[in-house]
């Protein structure tokens, strides 16, 4: 059983491209900067806790939260099942790939025969279009391979792990929009408004700029938090800038995404925004390496450059999101562009 034609769209982000790959099923073709920006994806988080090997730095929202934004935006239907029981899992699959509609699944890439580092993560994403009697079918990153399979039991243990940041059994499948479809303009500003509000108002100091200013804080210490610097410290880098993040934290891809609004939404504000957040991007690249060199040479004093740099982004980042935080009020019409929604 195998859906034909089902898109790849080249993405850089698991859950961005999964939610593209089923959204172009629909017909509904935007680009993956722009489902990251709608699915007000941009984020914070400094985690470290007793049972961690090592602190994660993270720079967006909770999985699936974009995927339900996204649909909320574009009034799409959205339909999520989760299950405790892999039996039931596989039927909710297989039920949908037969009635012609590929399945998002959240899953541990742990488990999955083409990952060749082996680190758990359950908040990975990625897109089936079909099985046969041994292997599934499915579409991810570019980084993994794009179109990729994987062995059917192997695919039930990513589905089926617990730990942090899985899901139980999760599958989801879109359906386009009912009647008219949203304003692209009004779904930017809306998106971007809600995000500024968030990461300007965390609820605890872990999250937005008031956790990029704890990380500046708490990043001097890493040599003695680390078991191994020599490897954690590099490891981290590496997630800030090739683990799906798309670079720079997710900063490049929000760069990006304010680029394309300021063709769609005539706002100073919002061409503000994309500029300081242009000016932003380079700066976490920077930490993360001050970070690798950190781990390879042994010198503390990469990591104090680092904190430096995180101290100012925490003010540049807070600065530059009060200012998208403007675009609520517009300052001029926005320029409709429902054919972007549409694939026209």
């Amino acid at each position: 059983m195998i859906i034909e034609n089902v898109a790849f769209p080249g993405g850089r982000h698991c859950e961005t491209t999964t939610l593209g790959a089923l959204l172009r099923h629909e017909g509904v073709d935007l680009s993956e900067p722009m489902l990251f920006g709608l699915g007000e994806g941009l984020g914070f988080v400094y985690w470290d806790a007793k049972s961690m090997d090592f602190p994660f730095l993270g720079g967006r929202t909770k999985p699936t939260a974009i995927i339900r934004t996204v649909a909320d935006r574009l009034g799409l239907t959205l339909r999520i099942e989760e299950t405790a029981s892999p039996r039931k899992a596989w039927r909710n699959v297989v039920a949908a790939l037969a009635a012609g509609q590929p399945v998002g699944l959240q899953l541990d890439s742990y488990h999955l025969d083409y990952f060749t580092t082996k680190v758990h993560f359950g908040g990975h994403f990625v897109a089936m279009y079909g099985y046969d009697d041994t292997h599934a079918y499915l579409i991810d990153t570019v980084q993994q391979g794009g179109t990729v399979t994987t062995t059917l039991p192997s695919l039930e243990r990513a589905r089926n792990e617990r730990g942090p940041m899985t899901a139980r059994n999760l599958s989801y499948t879109i359906a386009g929009p009912t009647g008219r479809r949203p304003d692209l303009g009004d779904a930017i500003r809306t998106a971007i408004g809600n995000n500024a509000h968030t990461f300007l108002n965390p609820p605890i100091a872990n999250l937005g700029h008031r956790g990029i200013g704890k990380a500046a804080r708490q990043v001097t210490r890493w040599f003695e938090r680390a078991g191994d610097p020599s490897r954690d410290l590099p490891l981290a880098a590496a997630l800030m800038e090739r683990g799906g993040t798309g670079g720079a934290l997710f900063r490049a891809m929000y760069r990006d995404f304010l680029a394309e609004c300021a063709t769609i939404v005539d706002d100073d504000n919002l061409r503000l925004g994309h500029q300081l957040y242009a000016e932003i991007a380079p700066l976490w690249t920077e930490v993360s390496q001050h970070i690798v060199t950190a781990g390879e040479t042994g010198h503390p004093d990469h990591l104090t450059r680092a904190a430096a740099i995180l101290t100012e982004l925490a003010d540049r980042e807070r600065h530059a999101m009060q200012v998208l935080a403007g675009i609520l009020t517009p300052s001029a019409p926005s320029r409709s562009a429902e054919s972007e929604c549409d694939g026209s």
